[in-house]
């Protein structure tokens, strides 16, 4: 049976809550082998780690015409799935597109902001025991819609299903590679795969490590480990509570699956619910009896706040008024309706999420991931004389003389005389 624990039990509740971070210094070792020598010696190295870690020895790209063929194989209730879940997400994204706008803070002065796509995005699509269409939707509709001009994917899988996703979220270079390999040549780039200006996407150990390895050069998403889910809810039913436990649980076999309340039989009722549901065998069943469990807290207020400073990846509350209590989370499924695996799919917000706590500073992948946004300035001679006294006393409270000089030597041309105008020879 999952554990049952009492909140009193600060050890225990600290093990579960606590943000896991697998790190595996082995992994993170090889990683950086394989990153440097793609970095120096490009395609040569890449094919050779395609053919021994992804088991592929053709072209490295899939052309449009192979991506359309393998596409138009896909099972049609599929391709008709994978449109309603792209239409649902773009919708979404664009609704999240950040504002241009332009504002006039004092006379003379302008300051604007302009929202400008980055040039070329990457996005890795994990391969693993199944295609996972739904991450290519994820990553790639928001940076179409922030006006990406070209966007690039990397994935090990060409399952048609993946394809589809493709074709549907209408992706500009497709690339049959995956791991730490495939993350540095989008890092860096090489003669067959271009450099991008940022990567993004979900892995396993190797891309993890790739990505952190990368960041310096190369502008990634965050960071993303084993999945969560938290629920925090006094009422049922508990047969929903467990399968959302479950379904979770199954992305992982070190996913953190938690569920906390103050109702002692609730309590009972879910952890029997999952004994009940549960496959004998599988990541489900690795993740819920060694990273599962079920915390009984005195109060709902003591779980709300339990459940803040775990800063899950996915929260799931029973009432609205709780998650107004809970800020800390990656996204929050409010009611026993807002099934969370409806996240992963269809709802239109984005399921690529932050993981180990980083939901405490930021939400999930965003429009605003694909975009930087400028500051434009400017000042006219009446501007710049109203700012100059605040510029050069700030500018000289900070020791920097320059700074200041660079006011007063304007400053002084505007109060210099005009020069008298030459009569004109008749």
């Amino acid at each position: 049976m999952i554990r049952i624990v009492q909140s009193s039990n600060r050890s225990e509740v600290e093990g579960l809550l606590s943000p896991t971070v697998i790190r595996d210094r082995a992994t993170e070792r090889a990683a950086a082998r394989i990153v440097g020598r793609v970095r120096a010696e490009g395609d040569v190295a890449l094919r050779e780690y395609a053919r021994a870690l992804d088991g592929w020895s053709g072209a490295l790209e899939v052309t449009r015409k192979q991506i359309a063929a393998g596409a138009a194989k896909a099972p049609a209730a599929v391709r008709t799935a994978l449109t309603e879940a792209a239409d649902a997400i773009r919708a979404v994204a664009t609704a999240q597109r950040p504002r241009e706008f332009r504002v006039r803070p004092r006379p003379g002065v302008t300051v604007e902001q302009r929202v400008v796509p980055l040039e070329r995005v990457g996005c890795y699509v994990p391969g693993g025991r199944y295609p996972l269409p739904s991450s290519l939707l994820m990553t790639t509709i928001p940076a179409r819609v922030a006006g990406v001009p070209e966007v690039v994917v990397c994935s090990p899988s060409v399952d048609p299903v993946v394809l589809a996703a493709a074709v549907e979220a209408g992706v500009d270079r497709f690339f049959r590679i995956g791991g730490a390999h495939a993350v540095a040549a989008m890092a860096y780039g090489t003669r067959t795969v271009p450099r991008v200006s940022k990567i993004v996407g979900p892995g396993n150990r190797w891309v993890s490590a790739a990505k952190a390895l990368v960041a310096p050069d190369c502008p990634i998403d965050f960071y993303a480990g084993p999945s969560e889910i938290l629920i925090v809810a006094e009422r049922g039913p508990a047969a929903w509570i467990a399968a959302d436990l479950i379904a979770q649980a199954e992305h992982d076999p070190d996913a953190r699956a938690v569920f906390i309340t103050a109702k002692r039989a609730l309590a009972r009722e879910v952890a029997e619910e999952v004994t009940r549901q549960l496959p004998a065998t599988g990541p489900a069943a690795a993740s819920l009896w060694n990273h599962g469990g079920i915390i009984v807290t005195r109060t709902m207020a003591e779980a709300e706040s339990l459940a803040n400073a775990a800063a899950p990846e996915h929260l799931v509350v029973d009432t609205d008024a709780r998650a107004g209590r809970i800020p800390n989370a990656g996204a929050v499924f409010v009611g026993a309706w807002s099934a969370q695996v409806a996240g992963d799919y269809a709802i239109g917000s984005n399921h690529t999420l932050p993981t180990a706590g980083v939901a405490r500073v930021r939400g999930g992948l965003h429009t605003s991931d694909f975009v930087k946004l400028v500051s434009i300035q400017t000042l006219t001679k009446a501007g710049l004389a109203g700012l100059a006294h605040t510029v050069t006393t700030l500018a000289r409270a900070e020791g920097l003389e320059g700074h200041a000089r660079s006011i007063d030597v304007r400053m002084a041309a505007t109060a210099a005389p005009a020069s008298p105008r030459k009569a004109k020879r008749r």
